[in-house]
């Protein structure tokens, strides 16, 4: 991430957006279940909601360095594990529900975001649910991503990628001011 996307994502702004407005919109309907998986927490926006609402977090964070600081920070609560989102050393079947916010377009290719779904997919739970949500391409989300990784997933191609890894009951759903979406689907 660049400079002024970094010092977004670790705001205090940022994480109360996130807590009152993001996961509420976007876990709305959705039962976690006990045992969960946050895929990409970044600086733990997330993270800091979740580990309230569910008896067992696991956090799988890509880099390092971000790793480490969460593991600090949360490490007593949750279960930080430095590994790539589509290459988890996490045992098969293990997770109640896996969720993903806002990283998604930080994954460089399509490849490596269908990876992620397929790991998702694996170590969920038959009748686990894959929940999450991720931002749509416009004029101010380019300006925060220049000379940064972004590869935005279309909403409308994401029920067949989803489909391809194996879910069911596949949902995407735009919000209302389309901006962001968010998208469930079920492990059978």
């Amino acid at each position: 991430m660049n400079l002024m996307h970094r010092k977004l994502c670790s705001s205090e702004k940022w994480a109360l957006k996130t807590k009152e407005q993001l996961l509420p919109w976007a876990l709305d309907g959705v039962e976690l279940g006990a045992d969960v998986l946050e895929i990409g927490p970044g600086y733990g926006a997330n993270l800091r909601v979740l580990v309230e609402q569910v008896p067992k977090l696991t956090a799988v964070e890509v880099d390092a360095d971000t790793a480490r600081l969460l593991d600090v920070a949360w490490g007593a609560r949750a279960r930080i594990v430095h590994a790539d989102g589509a290459a988890m050393p996490l045992p098969d079947s293990s997770y109640d529900s896996v969720v993903c916010f806002t990283m998604l377009h930080h994954v460089p290719t399509a490849a490596q975001q269908d990876g992620i779904f397929a790991e998702a997919f694996r170590v969920l739970r038959p009748g686990g649910v894959f929940a999450g949500s991720d931002s749509r391409a416009g004029v101010r989300f380019r300006i925060l991503h220049f000379r940064d990784t972004m590869n935005v997933v279309a909403p409308e191609t994401l029920p067949a990628r989803l489909t391809a890894a194996g879910f069911t009951d596949v949902s995407v759903d735009v919000h209302e001011l389309g901006g962001s979406f968010r998208f469930r689907a079920r492990r059978p």
